[in-house]
């Protein structure tokens, strides 16, 4: 048998090549995105600014929620006491330690951004003065980037805004890193005093590099630092992971890599099953009679399969050593345009390793088995009989273990859909998205050939009313062959529920999170420093100024609920917005139910009445909140309202949480104009007042909207990016699918031309089939897309419709039909170029 599978590869060319390609795809993308995960896990950031420190202390930001094992991670950075720097210095083995203070700056007249550090910190790169000296009080070092952007030098002068200030320095140097060491990010130096004065949190360091002393193990010194902060909630970091103190949003960064590598790998290798096994199954199909003919002659049904499993296994053999580059560079360019979008830090090292070969290879192996095995399961039963007639085997597809599966699977779908509907809540009902349309195609496709029937008596009537004799004869074609009617129509099934379901999910996400943002903002103007904060007394001098009704302070972090455990609290935490009692009705959409917005004031929280419940607390009682910077307090609860579930946010005052973030400062001002005025003249009085105060932004509610639509959009990128490879192909699935299938009916297409069909005729028939066929795959797909949509914006949105532009589904028909119909034409004219006579021997 493996000699003969060896001579029917040389013989069979198109039908196997076609399984080749859905073999080396399907590798390729599950090794793609096993090379996302294991970039994910290992999170590997190498120093930049702070390569020469061999040790970087940091504080621990791994949380560990009370009731719950899994870990989670702090929203904000954990500050250090700048006492333990002196401790660390002591250690054996330390050359020195540096307390790092960080701080985002802005150069409002021309500079633009930058993230300044303390003078003592420069050694650590090192870098070396091009020009100047060291900073003294009031002065600050540029680095050659920053100097060139702001055309400064040594001994002129410029302004930098800071901790919601901003006043001017003399340059007194410009700094270089030393060769071969690379920092992006542009740096500025001050003295330790202005660092000191500058920092968001005065008498503490963001963290402390250690510098050992030549030749020092740098294990031993580590056991000795960590011996010497003992009861000190600290992370101590060496090799590449010490990228992720310079880097803080890599610690969350990778979480989202590993989970959308896992989903989308496990999806590709479901398609890539789906593709493998339709594509070999018509192969096998198309070589029925050739079977039948072997068992005629005393070939075993084993050995049938054996010569079937051998091909695909000897197919997969060659793919597997094509897919070994081309996996890695799949994934390369994937995460190149992760890194481009935003959603991965530009900072992460792309790592694949020979880790994500294995599943891969386990997946391809697992794919061209079962494939096979599924593909060939009616061609390996045919009996001896059939190859007596001139005809193919009956059109028998029915069997016990094929309906039990197939309804299982619907079944699951359905189970999926109801908890989308009715138990999940917010952007968190997605997660069933990608289980609930699989189990539906699974099982649609399982029991295709019902399916076919039935939803060709619904198009049997209008397609011979509007196409005539071809239509007609295609029509019947399509419902007298309903197995071969389903295995074309299925890919375009897979194609449709993946592109539709997933991409209308994406726009449906975008479109609920756009409208709790814009519903909750009543705030005409907004401003913002492009330090990152401002100066919480601008509150006050905003509020008296002509047009303006009301000013809130804002600041917005996560928090974890303590006490008590919140049950249904996401996983990443609460979102706390902070704002001043004084304004916040005005602001803000919220309306209170009970309590009132008016006393949030210090230790105060108001919640989502939904939060309040699972926790069984009210207006009055207090909770225990773990902060971002992982301080734990006590707040007490001042109103309660409601808020669309998967979505709430609380709010606090402004005063509690600022404090406990990495700014330290409220990052926006809230503006409301009074009634009457136009916003134009509310902006153009901000716009004045950020003349008078350098490095403010104003910014009117419909920019503040859009900049936010903006950002939803670009994290969602990566999926739009994702699903578009996986219906890519799907789309090769549909190629494949058709161009065996019309290959495998050229004694038809000979025997009505000997009968008297004309070329066009036959072309025809073919198109309105191809179509035909094309509107069952749609209807199906959008079936199984609907399974996963409407569950989930009546879980989101209250509505069954999904949002989103109907262009995309209408590119979703037209693409279906273009693609089919150009693989059913392009073979069959092909087909028709032979002569009757001698296709009809064939």
């Amino acid at each position: 048998m493996g000699k003969l599978a060896l001579r029917s590869l040389r013989h069979r060319t198109p039908a196997f090549l076609a399984t080749f390609l859905a073999l080396l795809i399907g590798a390729a993308i599950v090794m793609a995105c096993g090379g996302l995960m294991e970039t994910g896990i290992r999170n590997n950031v190498p120093p930049q600014r702070l390569a020469g420190a061999r040790i970087l202390v940091t504080g621990d930001r791994v949380h560990h929620q009370p009731g719950d094992k899994k870990q989670r991670v702090l929203a904000e950075r954990v500050e250090l006491p700048a006492g333990l720097v002196d401790e660390v210095r002591a250690v054996p083995g330390v050359r020195t330690a540096v307390g790092e203070r960080t701080f985002d700056v802005a150069l409002p007249d021309g500079g633009g951004t930058a993230e300044a550090h303390g003078w003592e910190s420069a050694a650590l790169t090192p870098y070396t003065l091009a020009e100047g000296a060291a900073p003294r009080r009031g002065e600050v070092v540029l680095d050659a980037a920053l100097a060139g952007r702001a055309h400064a030098g040594p001994g002129d002068r410029v302004r930098v805004a800071a901790h919601g200030g901003a006043a001017e320095y003399r340059v007194s140097g410009v700094a270089r890193p030393a060769a071969g060491r690379d920092v992006p990010r542009r740096t500025l130096f001050f003295s330790a005093p202005d660092a000191e004065r500058l920092s968001a949190h005065p008498g503490t360091v963001a963290d402390i590099a250690v510098v050992t002393e030549p030749g020092a193990d740098t294990a031993v010194v580590r056991k000795g630092v960590k011996a010497a902060l003992a009861g000190q909630s600290v992370t101590l970091l060496t090799g590449d992971d010490r990228g992720a103190v310079e880097h803080p949003e890599v610690v969350t960064g990778g979480e989202d890599l590993v989970a959308i590598s896992g989903v989308f790998g496990g999806l590709g290798i479901t398609v890539a099953m789906f593709v493998v096994a339709g594509t070999v199954g018509l192969s096998a199909r198309q070589r029925f009679r050739e079977l039948a003919l072997l068992r005629a002659v005393g070939a075993t049904t084993g050995q049938i399969r054996r010569l079937l499993l051998g091909e695909t296994l000897l197919i997969a053999v060659f793919a597997g050593a094509a897919a070994w580059p081309a996996g890695p560079a799949l994934g390369r360019w994937l995460f190149g345009r992760m890194t481009d979008t935003g959603m991965v830090a530009e900072t992460v090292e792309f790592s694949q390793g020979w880790i994500p070969t294995l599943p891969a290879y386990g997946s391809l192996l697992l794919t061209a088995v079962v494939g096979a095995l599924v593909g060939t399961l009616r061609a390996v039963r045919a009996k001896p009989v059939e190859a007596l007639g001139e005809a193919a085997a009956p059109q028998r597809w029915f069997h016990p273990v094929r309906l039990g599966l197939g309804l299982l699977f619907l079944a699951g779908a359905t189970a999926l859909a109801l908890v989308t509907a009715l138990v999940l809540r917010g952007p968190v009902a997605a997660s069933t998205a990608g289980p609930t349309v699989m189990c539906c195609v699974i099982g649609l496709a399982l029991l295709g050939p019902w399916f076919v029937k039935l939803v060709s008596v619904l198009l049997h009537w209008p397609v011979r009313l509007l196409t005539g004799a071809s239509g007609r004869l295609a029509a019947l074609n399509c419902r007298a062959s309903a197995l071969r009617t389903a295995a074309v129509a299925t890919p375009v099934m897979l194609a449709t529920a993946i592109t539709t379901g997933m991409l209308y999910l994406q726009t449906s996400v975008a479109a609920a999170t756009d409208r709790e943002f814009t519903g909750n903002l009543r705030a005409d103007a907004v401003l913002t420093s492009a330090a990152g904060g401002v100066d919480p007394a601008l509150v006050a001098i905003v509020r008296g100024l002509p047009g303006v009704a009301a000013a809130s302070a804002s600041v917005t972090g996560t928090v974890f609920t303590e006490r008590p455990h919140d049950g249904g609290e996401n996983k990443r935490g609460t979102t706390l917005q902070g704002v001043d009692a004084e304004g916040a009705g005005q602001v803000l959409a919220t309306r209170p139910t009970a309590g009132r917005l008016a006393d949030l004031k210090g230790n105060a929280v108001a919640l989502p009445e939904a939060a309040a419940r699972r926790m069984h607390r009210g207006v009055g009682d207090t909770i225990g909140l773990r902060m971002g910077d992982g301080a734990s307090v006590d707040v007490r609860i001042v109103a309660l309202f409601p808020a669309r579930e998967g979505f709430e946010t609380a709010l606090t005052s402004t005063t509690l949480l600022a404090p406990h973030t990495t700014v330290g400062l409220p990052t926006q001002i809230l503006v409301k104009a009074a009634p009457g005025v136009p916003v134009e003249r509310l902006t153009d009085e901000l716009g004045r007042l950020a003349v008078r105060h350098p490095g403010l932004k104003v910014s009117d509610r419909d920019a503040v909207i859009a900049a936010s639509t903006q950002n939803t959009r670009t994290q969602m990128w990566a999926n739009y990016l994702i699903v578009g490879m996986l219906v890519a192909y799907t789309t090769l699935a549909v190629v494949n699918s058709t161009v065996v299938a019309v290959g495998a009916r050229r004694r038809e297409f000979a025997l009505q031309r000997l009968t008297g069909a004309t070329k066009g005729q036959v072309l025809r028939m073919m198109a309105v089939e191809s179509l035909y066929v094309a509107a069952v795959g749609l209807i199906l797909g959008t079936l199984a897309a609907a399974t996963t949509l409407v569950p989930f914006n009546l879980s989101v949105s209250g509505t069954w419709r999904p949002s989103g532009p109907a262009a995309v589904y209408l590119a979703v028909v037209a693409a279906a039909g273009a693609v089919t119909l150009v693989s059913t034409l392009l073979p069959t004219w092909a087909a028709l170029r032979t002569r009757p006579v001698e296709a009809a021997k064939a």
